[in-house]
């Protein structure tokens, strides 16, 4: 898993960054790892170690070579080794003195005869031949994967790793019982026309060679950096307060997670402080039930039968019950603590006007206004007859002004009652139209 900068070049060699394999974020390999001794000055040469730690397949594979040549070679060069029947191309990975504490954790000779060569820096040639037998590893992988069903054997292929000449292959599968693939490397070999190499893994090392986002959101231990894997149970998972999900407590192999110990050792030395056998309490009330020890603010947390709310009580506390317990004493009730939190409360943003004095309620309210005029309007059309023929043009009438004058000098009451004589004198004066013309002196 390659940043996307870090594009493999003609040479092999990162062409994006220019970083020559030393890519800060451990992406152009897997399992990369940082020679922290690497700048400090050794001034007896004789002495330094003289195997060097090489990577292969990105990272998947790594095995070490005795560096026989007179060259000194940095981590990220790419360098040919003895392979079988031929040559290997692969990356130096770490050189210097944490190759000797690398090998002294898994148990090798610094001076033992059984490592093989490193032959040379490797050339263009070599490197233009290790990427065409790369090029054929995916093909390989599917016909060796059909075959394998052909011959109805329980197994599963995960990787074909070439060898740089291409006169070897080594097949990588998982199975759960023994498997007689006796009359499967003949095949290989027959099809394939390389030298055939059986390993047997396990699926978080298969995990490992495909890679991925754990659920923390990080990659995976087993593609980066994690090599030695150790058995895990639930009992991990139950000291740590944790409830027992297969779906939670698993990884991406099917397996528990790996990150499950790495916290463990924390735990049980913190649970050395709490009581083994408070399970229970007697109180006055009935029986408290045990739900969860709490190891950061050291408080075990009881429930009581007929109650769903939860009592946190400190170690003191408990073993003194416990203590009154045996003596055949029932406690009145569960001295409780104050659990405080050291988390900040939240403090909600004040309303910042941003927009100034102008607001979108005064605007809404505006837009109401008008709507509902209309809407009045439209619904009493009567209101708008005085108006619209005063507009029109008619004659005024004399009589009317009178009280209408008068409901303008008095009160709320009195005007109402002169606009419905006002419009009463309209509604008359439609029905005699005749009665109040003008006489015609022509």
């Amino acid at each position: 898993m390659g940043c996307g900068s870090c594009g493999t070049g003609k040479n092999g060699a990162p062409g994006g960054c220019q970083s020559h394999g030393n890519c800060a974020s451990g992406g152009c390999n897997r399992m990369n790892v940082h020679d922290w001794l690497a700048n400090l000055p050794f001034t007896d040469t004789e002495s330094s170690c003289k195997i060097v730690e090489v990577s292969f397949n990105n990272g998947s594979r790594k095995d070490y070579f005795k560096n026989t040549t007179l060259h000194f070679f940095e981590k990220g060069q790419m360098i040919a080794v003895e392979g079988v029947n031929g040559f290997d191309v692969g990356m130096v990975n770490l050189t210097g003195e944490l190759v000797r504490l690398q090998l002294k954790k898994n148990n090798l000779d610094e001076k033992s005869a059984d490592f093989k060569k490193i032959l040379r820096k490797a050339t263009e040639q070599d490197i233009e031949k290790m990427l065409e037998t790369k090029k054929k590893e995916a093909a390989m992988l599917i016909r060796s994967r059909a075959i394998a069903r052909q011959l109805k054997l329980e197994l599963k292929m995960a990787e074909v790793e070439i060898q740089a000449d291409g006169k070897k292959a080594t097949y990588f599968y998982i199975a759960d019982d023994r498997v007689d693939f006796r009359e499967l490397i003949k095949i290989y070999a027959g099809e394939f026309k390389v030298k055939v190499e059986m390993r047997q893994i396990g699926a978080r090392q298969e995990a490992g060679k495909v890679g991925g986002i754990g659920s923390c959101g990080r990659e995976l231990c087993c593609s980066t950096w994690l090599t030695d894997f150790k058995s895990v149970n639930t009992n991990a998972a139950r000291y740590q307060n944790l409830s027992i999900n297969q779906t939670k407590l698993s990884g991406q192999c099917g397996r528990l997670k790996c990150c499950l110990n790495f916290e463990l050792d924390t735990y049980l030395d913190a649970l050395q402080f709490f009581p083994n056998d408070a399970d229970t309490l007697e109180v006055a009330r009935g029986r408290a039930f045990l739900i969860k020890k709490d190891i950061f603010r050291n408080i075990m947390w009881y429930t009581l039968q007929d109650s769903s709310k939860h009592y946190p009580l400190s170690i003191e506390t408990v073993k003194r019950i416990k203590a009154q317990n045996k003596q055949g004493i029932r406690p009145e009730e569960l001295e409780t603590v104050e659990v405080v939190t050291g988390k900040p409360k939240e403090v909600e943003p004040e309303y910042a006007d941003l927009v100034g004095q102008i607001s979108l309620k005064s605007l809404e309210k505006t837009t109401r206004k008008r709507r509902d005029k209309e809407r009045s309007q439209q619904n009493n059309p009567r209101q708008q007859g005085p108006t619209n023929r005063k507009q029109g043009g008619e004659p005024q009438q004399k009589g009317p002004q009178k009280p209408q004058q008068e409901g303008q000098q008095g009160s709320g009451p009195k005007q109402i009652n002169t606009d419905r004589n006002r419009q009463g004198h309209f509604k008359n004066q439609q029905q005699r139209p005749g009665k109040n013309r003008r006489p015609d002196h022509s």
